[in-house]
């Protein structure tokens, strides 16, 4: 189906309603318009073809750091960030990135307050003000924000392959930039860094190389006339695109095997080919043909095999890293202890299965299957945000012919075998880079990475070595993939006769409990099954965490190689542990999906511990928990916020030491024990019919509950289990501070936490009107005027229905202590801001938030996400979006205030606060000194995390017994 006027036709899915339209403004910016009638949301999103390549020597990060500054005022809107509070004052959200070669910027807002926001967002790239001031203090963000990455293996070993690259190929450079490079580095060469901004934007913001896309609820014509009016007056140089030839790695660059040390345990190997970019053959799709079967985890694949050897936890294949110019193919696998002995043997499969394709040829029924696959994901996408849908197309704006810009690569339709085999014949051991990360490497490298101080060493691999590898490797009989059973067939749209609004109970037992919900939205061809198994002794102890998790991780790995074709097919399944149990998420295609689902119930009722892979679970689990402790200190922060809330849950230092003591045979007995009382909550939504929801939950039951040895038995009504949440005190700050895990992370963390009521249509409303009024005034003053970090939020919180507002910081400027003083203060400045709000902002603030509220879901997942949330806290207010916009309406700017008076002002005496403070390697002298501090009446240090949760009153659990609920069924 296509679209647009006689100019060019856009390729569309067949279900988009949408219609897009194609312009060239006069000063040659090119525009994609986009007119949904059925939006809650507008978006736009500009993408420029400049990034950090274009960075001049000595100024690394200028590209990402203009980024940052174009957020801050222009002529038209001088005050300063004030783009940001109207929009997130009007439901909306706003963000940029910038990429080697483009740097990106978007926003949406809800839908009727558009035409000022595009207003404001064009004035970016017509006169924007970089004044003096803001420019220090965001150089000042700007490093926050590279400071937090210093530790990420992930941003660690990029820069690594670009280290090890052509000098003088930008790919070579640091992109995000730090301190030193926009500051003191320009400063000691006489360079005034804002000088420097102001002329980078000056050369290389120039209109035609801009691509904008405008997503409303207005037709087409009206769009156009608001982009015109916007965006004509952004100036057009006559900037010639700008191009970057000639290959990032010479020949010293290639047969090497990189030694480098990983901040985090476990073990990665990196086999990666410089090849021609597959974008010059992208109806072809080289790369996505070979990433699929070199991928692949089915029989047969290298994944397979290397599983049944004990060496791989998983393996990734695919091209990344592009340009027109240049580009990568890369083979990620994530190694067991064991597979690290064995890189050799791993790299010679690898090449063995390279030479299967080889010597199979390309072959067309694979390639038609992928594009059936293709076809249909591209046909029946599900909607998503506008934001994240104009953010897409904008970057392919550049890229593809106006009639792919919905398409991109996604859809290969032509099959040239010898497009594939180009590609293929450049995956040679001549080609080859190796990259091995792992932490036993430590005090055996000889060189250092400079921008982020990765420790490493390099060593040549000639070809003739990797063949002896490839002679030695094990002999094992690889094989291309059988064909697909789970490609849906049968895309039918089932006729829902009663247009029910929200979930219904349709069924109940002892056994279980069935809500469902026909799709009456979204007319796909998708279903959402969720089944909680409620399993009282899964949670009693340590132990029985831990073994919970990993049973749910087995039944996957046992699961992995027939239902990996399945999520290949559009058909997605996870297991995992929930602290009460675990759950089986299915989702996707109806078609297949019924034999899916009771082949996982089957692998349950069956469920036997297999010791090798017991084994390397249980090594990959030591890992994750050892790992928690290299985690961004705001995210410890968080998460001892949880503990501490949180009743009957178990720190992850509890979990790590019983964790080496336990065997296979502790699984064995577990498993049967854990599964033998439970009770299964189902959520069935989707193109499925009231009679086949009420068939699976009969079926499964039968399965487990009614089998001649039954797996399960129903649990009684005293052991259904509740998540119960700590009450604080009124009148009280408690504290808790604690040292940062990684005594090299320098960064500290705070989490300043309100905790104000338990779920209550009138006081959520309140708390939300305060949290949207109050998140980019916090924004503004704490991260943009004071500094204090680049990780600086104010968000709402929710433990299992008891609501409150929190603030979190991560910064290496200031200590902990210190930044909840500065939250205080800013509380106390913030009081008088919400007093002197004039009626007509606080009616703005209140329609803003019923917009939000009345915002349509995009699609069935997130739809289910709603609503199972209700079932899981046991609130089941299914009207609650209504409801609350109910309340919102009848809401006073009086009683906004009198909440703020009430919950949230410094010194009410009905204020319960908690303050995490988490000190970073750069404050342990800040921490010594805090943790010596007496108490004060007002004030309350936590020394221990179990005994203050003893002490503590609990509030009251939403969870009703199965029998509170009445029985509604929908017609057949």
């Amino acid at each position: 189906m296509a679209v647009g006027g006689s100019e060019v036709e856009i390729l569309k899915p067949r279900c988009d309603k949408r219609e897009y339209r194609r312009i060239v403004l006069p000063n040659c910016l090119e525009v994609l318009l986009i007119s949904d009638p059925e939006t809650d949301k507008a978006a736009a999103s500009m993408n420029v073809s400049v990034g950090s390549f274009s960075d001049p020597d000595g100024l690394e990060g200028l590209a990402h750091f203009l980024e940052h500054m174009l957020f801050y005022a222009s002529e038209k809107y001088p005050v300063e960030d004030s783009y940001s509070k109207y929009i997130t004052e009007h439901g909306g959200s706003t963000n940029a990135y910038t990429t080697s070669e483009h740097t990106n910027f978007h926003f949406d807002v809800n839908a009727d307050c558009f035409e000022e926001a595009l207003d404001r967002f064009a004035q970016f790239f017509i006169s924007p003000l970089m004044s003096p001031d803001a420019t220090l203090r965001e150089i000042k963000a700007v490093d926050s924000e590279n400071q937090k990455n210093l530790l990420s293996d992930g941003w660690r070993v990029s820069q690594l392959q670009k280290h090890l690259s052509s000098k003088n190929h930008p790919y070579h450079k640091f992109s995000t930039g730090n301190w030193n490079t926009l500051e003191v580095i320009p400063k000691s060469n006489g360079l005034d860094t804002r000088l420097e901004l102001l002329k980078f934007y000056e050369e290389n913001y120039s209109a035609n190389l801009m691509h904008l896309v405008v997503y409303g609820r207005e037709d087409l014509d009206a769009i156009q006339s608001l982009v015109e009016r916007n965006f004509s007056n952004i100036r057009n140089i006559g900037r010639s695109s700008i191009h970057f030839p000639g290959q990032p790695c010479s020949s010293e660059h290639l047969q090497i095997l990189v030694k480098a040390v990983r901040i985090k345990q476990g073990h990665v190997l990196r086999v990666i080919w410089p090849i021609t970019p597959s974008i010059h053959n992208y109806k072809e799709g080289p790369c996505r043909y070979l990433g699929h079967l070199i991928g692949h985890e089915g029989e047969g694949s290298i994944f397979f095999f290397l599983k049944q050897l004990g060496w791989a936890l998983s393996l990734e294949a695919g091209e990344g890293d592009w340009n027109f110019d240049y580009s990568f193919f890369s083979v990620v696998i994530e190694l067991t202890d064991k597979g690290h002995e064995h890189l050799e043997d791993i790299v010679g499969l690898l090449f063995r299965y390279i030479s299967l394709l080889q010597n199979s040829g390309i072959s067309k029924w694979i390639f038609d299957e992928l594009v059936a696959i293709s076809e249909t994901k591209f046909h029946y996408q599900d909607k998503f945000s506008p934001s994240h849908y104009v953010v897409n197309i904008a970057s392919n704006m550049q890229i593809f012919p106006p009639e792919d810009w919905l398409v991109a690569s996604s859809l290969p339709s032509k099959f040239v075998p010898s497009a594939i085999q180009k590609i293929l014949d450049e995956l040679t051991p001549e080609n080859i880079r190796i990259f091995w990360e792992s932490k036993t490497f430590e005090e055996h490298t000889d060189s250092v990475e400079p921008w982020y101080g990765t420790p490493y060493s390099v060593e040549k691999v000639t070809s003739s070595t990797i063949k002896q590898w490839i002679t030695k490797a094990p002999n094992v009989n690889l094989q291309l993939p059988k064909p697909n059973i789970f490609i849906p067939s049968d895309l039918e749209i089932k006729n829902v006769q009663e247009k029910v609004k929200f979930p219904v109970l349709l069924r109940k037992s002892r056994c279980s409990r069935l809500w469902y919900k026909p799709d009456t939205m979204f007319s796909a061809p998708k279903a959402y099954i969720r089944i909680d198994f409620n399993c009282p002794q899964s949670n009693l102890s340590p132990e029985a965490e831990v073994l919970t998790d990993i049973f749910t991780r087995l039944l996957m790995d046992y699961l992995n190689e027939y239902a990996y074709d399945a999520q290949v097919a559009g058909l997605y399944y996870a297991i995992c542990d929930t602290g009460t149990g675990f759950e089986v998420i299915v989702l996707g295609y109806n078609d297949k999906m019924r034999i899916l689902l009771e082949t996982i119930v089957g692998r349950i009722e069956q469920f036997e511990v297999k010791p090798d892979r017991f084994s390397v679970i249980k090594e990959s689990v030591i890992k994750e928990y050892q790992n928690f402790k290299f985690q961004q200190p705001y995210k410890q922060a968080l998460y001892h916020c949880s503990l501490l809330l949180e009743d009957q849950t178990w720190p992850w230092s509890d979990k790590l030491e019983v964790l080496p003591h336990l065997e296979a045979n502790h699984l064995a007995q577990f498993s049967t024990t854990m599964l033998e009382k439970t009770f299964l909550e189902f959520y069935i939504a989707g193109n499925i019919e009231p009679n086949e929801a009420d068939s699976i939950v009969q079926h499964i039951e039968d399965i487990l509950f009614k089998s001649t040895h039954p797996k399960c038995k129903p649990l009684f009504p005293s052991q259904h289990l509740t998540n119960r949440v700590i009450k604080l005190e009124r009148g009280l700050c408690y504290y808790y501070p604690i040292e940062v895990l990684n005594e090299k992370d320098e960064n500290s963390a705070l989490v300043h936490y309100i905790q104000v009521h338990q779920d209550d249509i009138k006081l959520n409303v309140k708390l939300q009107l305060f949290a949207l009024i109050a998140k980019q005034a916090a924004f503004h003053q704490l991260r943009s005027v004071e500094q204090l970090g680049y990780i600086t939020a104010l968000v709402q919180r929710n433990d299992s229905g008891v609501r409150g507002v929190q603030i979190i910081i991560q910064s290496t400027i200031k200590d902990p202590a210190y930044l909840d003083a500065r939250v205080i203060a800013f509380l106390e400045m913030f009081e008088s801001k919400l007093y002197e709000m004039t009626n007509e902002e606080y009616k703005s603030n209140v329609n803003a938030l019923i917009d939000m509220k009345l915002e349509k879901h995009k699609n069935l997942r997130e739809e289910s996400a709603f609503y199972w949330r209700e079932i899981v806290d046991g609130t089941l207010k299914f009207d609650r979006r209504e409801s609350e916009v109910a309340a919102l309406r009848e809401l006073s700017k009086e009683e906004l205030l009198d909440f703020f008076s009430t919950y949230v002002k410094v010194d009410s005496p009905q204020r319960k606060t908690l303050s995490v403070q988490v000190y970073g390697g750069l404050h342990t002298a800040e921490y010594k000194k805090v943790v010596q501090e007496a108490d004060t009446h007002k004030v309350c240090q936590i020394k221990d995390i179990f005994s203050f949760r003893r002490s503590r009153p609990l509030y009251g659990s939403f969870k009703g017994g199965l029998g509170h609920m009445k029985l509604q069924k929908t017609r057949r």
